[in-house]
C-alpha cells in the first residue's frame, strides 16, 4: 500500500505541534510557539492562548479525515512522528480537566489509588491509531506525570517575578530534563539516579519545590485494577534531619530492628524502607547532618542498598533523593563539615530557590499574587477584598524596603497576625552595624578595600549567602567571601 504523505502546509503545522509538545510549559519558547500555532501575536490574552491552540490543532486534524480512522502507520515515518504527536498533544488536552479532577481526588483519598474512569477511553482511542497495549499504557502513565508536575510546580510555587518563573522551569526540567523527547526514549523510569540539592534561606518555599518533585515522579497503570500502581501522596517522604539527635537520626533514616539500642522495643521502617520504588524521598537541612551519618547516606546514594540498625539483612532503595538547605554548602565543605564526596553524590541538579525579598525586588505584582494564595488558604475561598485590605495595610505598616527575613512563611504569619490583631511591625531590625558603616562613609575616610569589605560584610550579615551579596553587588562569589572574611576578621569592620 503506498504511504500517505500530509500537505505542506499542515506538516508546518503539525511540526510546531510537535515541537511545543515537548517544550518546558513555563518557559518563553513554548510561549513563543503557541502563538505561532495559534497565529497570535503578543499582545493575545495569555487566558485564551491554550484554547485558541488546542482549536487550532483540532482543526488541522480533522481536516484529514475523521479522528478514529486517522492511523500514523498510513504516513510515511516523518508524518507518522508528526500526526501522532499531533494525535497524541490533543488527546492529552481533551484529558487534561479530567486528569486534574483526578489529583484532587488523589489528594482527597489519601494513600490508597483511586479507580481512574476515564482511562478506558483513552486507551482505546490510542490502540484505534495503532498504538501497542504497552505503549498506550505508557503514554497514560506518561499523560498522568506531566499533569501532575504542571499542578504541583504550578500551583505549588505560585509567582510572576523573573526568578520564580526561572524556578519553575528549573523544577520542569528536574522532573523531566532538558530534552524530553530524551527524557521519554530513554529516562522516564531512570531518574531515581538524579539526586537534586535545593538551596535557599529559611522560609522561601524550598520544601514546595521538593514536594513537586517527590509529586511528579512516573507511576505505572495498572490496566486490570483500573488505577495507577501507587497514590502520588505516599510517593514523597520528608524528614527535617535538624530535629533529630545523632543518636537517633540513623535509625529515622533506615529503621532498626528489635533490640538494636535500648528502647528498641519494635522494629522500626525508617524513610528510606517506607518509600516507593516511584518515590523520592526529601531530606531537608542536609547541612546539619554529621559525618557518620554523610558517610551512610553516601552509601545508599552510590549501592542503592542500605541496613536498618542491628542489622546486616541489606534493602534496596529505588526512589529520587532531594536534599535541602539554608546553609552555605561551600563554606562547610571548606571547613571540613561536609563532605566533597557526599557533595557530589547529591548535586546532579543544584537549584537556588529564590527568596522573598528577591521575588518582589523584581516585580512588585508578586506581594498581591502571594497574598490571594495565603488567604484562600487561610479562608477557604478566594477573597479579593481581603487581599486588597491586606496588601494596603503591609505597604501602609512595614518600611518600603523591608527585607523580610522570613520570606514567605513569614508573609503566612503577617497575614494571620493581622487578621488577629490588626497590625504586623515586622522582624526587629539591628541597626547597629548599618548606621556605624555608614557613618564611616560619610566621613570619607575609608579606603576601598575596607568600603567594599565592610559593605559586603554588612550584606552577608542581612541575606546569609555569598551567591545574594554576589548578585547585589555584582561581584563574582570569590571576590564577595574574599571581603566578607576580611570583614569578620576585623580588617574592614573597625567603626562598626
Amino acid at each position: 500500500m503506498k504511504l500517505k504523505t500530509l500537505p505542506s502546509e499542515r506538516r508546518d503545522l503539525l511540526g510546531l505541534v510537535a515541537e511545543a509538545a515537548f517544550s518546558c510549559p513555563f518557559s518563553p519558547d513554548r510561549d513563543r510557539l503557541d502563538r505561532q500555532i495559534a497565529g497570535v501575536g503578543d499582545s493575545f490574552p495569555d487566558r485564551q492562548l491554550l484554547s485558541r491552540v488546542t482549536g487550532r490543532v483540532r482543526q488541522q486534524l480533522d481536516a484529514l479525515g475523521p479522528r478514529d480512522r486517522l492511523r500514523p502507520t498510513d504516513f510515511g515515518a516523518e508524518d507518522a512522528r508528526l500526526l501522532r504527536t499531533a494525535l497524541l498533544f490533543d488527546l492529552f488536552h481533551r484529558a487534561a480537566d479530567d486528569l486534574d479532577r483526578h489529583i484532587r481526588r488523589q489528594l482527597d483519598s489519601g494513600e490508597e489509588p483511586i479507580p481512574v474512569p476515564f482511562a478506558a477511553d483513552l486507551l482505546g482511542t490510542m490502540r484505534s491509531w495503532g498504538c501497542g497495549g504497552n505503549e498506550s499504557l505508557r503514554y497514560l502513565a506518561f499523560f498522568y506525570q506531566l499533569r501532575r508536575a504542571f499542578y504541583f510546580i504550578a500551583e505549588g510555587l505560585v509567582g510572576c517575578s523573573p526568578c520564580m518563573v526561572e524556578l519553575r522551569r528549573r523544577l520542569w526540567h528536574n522532573v523531566f530534563t532538558a530534552d524530553i523527547t530524551r527524557f521519554e526514549s530513554f529516562l522516564w523510569d531512570r531518574m531515581e539516579d538524579f539526586s537534586t540539592l535545593l538551596l535557599g534561606e529559611t522560609g522561601c518555599g524550598k520544601g514546595a519545590a521538593a514536594a513537586a518533585i517527590g509529586r511528579s515522579g512516573h507511576i505505572p497503570f495498572d490496566e486490570r485494577r483500573g488505577c495507577f500502581r501507587e497514590s502520588f501522596t505516599r510517593t514523597f517522604l520528608g524528614i527535617n534531619l535538624s530535629q533529630y539527635p545523632s543518636t537517633l537520626i540513623e535509625s529515622e533514616l533506615f529503621g532498626h530492628r528489635r533490640g538494636a539500642f535500648t528502647g528498641a522495643v519494635d522494629q522500626y521502617q525508617g524513610v528510606f524502607s517506607r518509600c516507593s520504588p516511584h518515590g523520592a524521598i526529601f531530606l531537608d537541612e542536609i547541612g546539619d547532618v554529621e559525618i557518620p551519618v554523610q558517610i551512610k547516606l553516601l552509601q545508599v546514594l552510590q549501592e542503592r542498598e542500605f541496613c536498618p540498625v542491628g542489622s546486616h539483612q541489606r534493602q534496596r532503595f529505588s526512589g529520587r533523593v532531594i536534599a535541602a538547605t539554608n546553609r552555605s554548602l561551600e563554606e562547610l565543605r571548606d571547613s571540613g563539615a561536609f563532605r566533597d564526596d557526599f557533595y557530589y553524590r547529591l548535586c546532579s541538579d543544584v537549584i537556588q530557590v529564590p527568596s522573598l525579598r528577591q521575588r518582589l525586588s523584581e516585580d512588585g505584582r508578586e506581594l498581591q499574587l502571594l497574598l490571594g494564595v495565603v488567604v484562600k488558604r487561610s479562608v477557604g475561598e478566594d477573597a479579593p477584598e481581603l487581599v486588597a485590605w491586606l496588601g494596603a495595610e503591609l505597604r501602609r505598616q512595614l518600611p518600603g524596603d523591608y527585607a523580610w527575613p522570613g520570606n514567605v512563611r513569614e508573609l503566612e504569619q503577617a497575614v494571620r497576625r493581622l487578621l488577629l490583631n490588626g497590625s504586623y511591625a515586622g522582624e526587629a531590625v539591628r541597626p547597629a552595624a548599618a548606621e556605624g558603616f555608614g557613618r564611616r562613609v560619610e566621613q570619607g575616610r575609608m579606603a576601598v578595600a575596607e568600603l567594599l569589605a565592610g559593605y559586603c560584610g554588612l550584606l552577608y550579615r542581612r541575606h546569609g549567602t555569598y551567591e545574594e551579596v554576589a548578585r547585589i553587588t555584582g561581584l563574582d562569589r570569590r571576590t564577595v567571601k574574599k571581603y566578607v572574611l576580611a570583614d569578620q576578621d576585623g580588617q574592614g569592620s573597625a567603626g562598626f
